[in-house]
């Protein structure tokens, strides 16, 4: 098997509880750290989404003061790895035993609409009982909240995972009007979610699960997974 799954949200709008729209889109450095680290290690990467459409930058991701003074080369990366594959495959139509593994990137978009997909969700139930590698970072961790199995449990409930913090919501200017903060909500179903310091790289792995806490987390948690999968 040579192929990763890439899902991605298909939010450009996250509506804060005052009902003002927040813009939103995939974090350049989330999509695309992965991206390279498992096409440098020779597997091929497919992208999907719900609908299949195609989600915005993050602008914010592009800003140096606040993404890094490396963000050019992620949104750079992530453009020419999007424009390459074309549309994403529509979540629908995936067949997720095609994949050896799938990651779940962030920006605000997976607690806007991935976390409650129906077909994401039986995708990943489906990978989990197959013990399919599975990556989430940032706020990607809002997607694993999908899957639901057929007795109506959370499939992640009691694993160990991290996400971004409420810590890093607050910092970050966007907890204060946030219908729900992720870490909390993970919390709240069950998952032991842990935390590092603030922005900086923190990954946990619980068995088949790799979970990133924010940006600078995206190509540890790839390459964890690479090892995993060799």
């Amino acid at each position: 098997m040579s192929k990763i799954l890439i899902v991605m949200s298909a939010a450009d709008t996250w509506v804060r509880t005052d009902g003002l729209p927040y813009p939103t889109g995939y974090w350049a450095e989330e999509l695309a750290a992965p991206h390279e680290t498992f096409v440098n290690a020779g597997y091929a990467v497919d992208f999907a989404a719900p609908g299949g459409v195609q989600q915005p930058l993050d602008q914010h991701s592009a800003d140096p003061d606040i993404a890094g003074a490396d963000c050019a080369r992620y949104v750079d990366h992530a453009a020419t790895a999007l424009r390459e594959f074309g549309p994403p495959l529509s979540l629908d139509r995936v067949d997720i035993g095609d994949y050896a593994a799938v990651v779940l990137p962030g920006g605000h978009g997976p607690v806007v609409d991935l976390h409650q997909d129906a077909d994401l969700g039986r995708l990943l139930v489906r990978a989990d009982e197959a013990g399919m590698i599975i990556g989430a970072v940032c706020h990607g961790p809002a997607a694993l909240l999908s899957a639901i199995d057929s007795e109506g449990r959370w499939r992640f409930a009691h694993r160990r995972m991290t996400a971004f913090t409420d810590e890093e919501e607050r910092l970050f200017g966007t907890a204060e009007g946030a219908p729900w903060l992720l870490a909390s909500r993970l919390r709240e179903w069950g998952a032991k979610h842990e935390g590092g310091p603030a922005f900086e790289p923190y990954n946990v792995r619980d068995g088949n699960l790799f979970t990133g806490q924010n940006p600078a987390s995206s190509g540890p948690m790839a390459t964890d997974m690479i090892n995993a999968l060799h």
